[in-house]
């Protein structure tokens, strides 16, 4: 599998990006984002090849993949930007990390893949399982004695879960409400300028 290793405060530089969408605080020296150089206007194609590969970067999904849920969300009905988002917001990973029981994605993409999560009570291992209204996500019963896991309850104390999940954190499980709606998800992007590059 292609890994790109720049280093994630870099990367979110280069695509003028908030880290604390990744679910990163900033605290480190390193992690101020740097105001752009000032470059000359970018074309169009730049525009829209930033925008996709912005939600690459925060989804943590490679281009086949992203292709592929590009086509789904084509294939549904509605708005087809907004389709994608919500594709990319019901995988399993982020459903974990906006739970609160990862710091960040990829962390959550680690517990995922580890085998410490269920979904309806079954081991999925799977980052990129789309969860569906009325599913219940919870972490294995071995496994809620984990320190990452621990340490994310912590540091995501008070953090507010989207509206259309619901958690326990005593039980460490969280339950999908509803399909999450594009008003709902906090991640500043324009999705159509995705949809014109791969429409092209």
């Amino acid at each position: 599998m292609a890994i790109n290793r720049t280093p994630v405060l870099k990367r979110c530089r280069q695509l003028n990006l908030d880290p604390s969408v990744l679910g990163y605080t900033g605290k480190s020296k390193s992690s101020s984002i740097r105001q752009p150089k000032r470059r000359r206007k970018e074309s169009e194609y730049a525009l829209q090849l930033r925008e996709k590969q912005k939600a690459k970067f925060v989804y943590g999904v490679l281009e086949k993949q992203f292709r592929g849920y590009f086509k789904r969300a084509k294939s549904m009905p509605g708005i087809t930007g907004e389709n994608l988002m919500c594709i990319l917001e019901s995988r399993l990973d982020n459903v974990v990390y906006r739970l609160g029981f990862a710091k960040t994605r990829k962390e959550a993409r680690q517990i995922v893949t580890h085998g410490h999560i269920q979904v309806n009570g079954v081991r999925t291992d799977v980052p990129s399982f789309r969860v569906r209204p009325g599913d219940l996500v919870s972490v294995c019963p071995k496994s809620k004695e984990l320190l990452v896991i621990k340490s994310a309850l912590v540091s995501n104390e008070g953090v507010q879960v989207p509206a259309w999940l619901e958690v326990d954190i005593e039980k460490l499980q969280g339950s999908v409400i509803s399909a999450p709606q594009r008003d709902q998800i906090d991640f500043e992007i324009n999705e159509q300028l995705i949809v014109e590059l791969y429409s092209k």
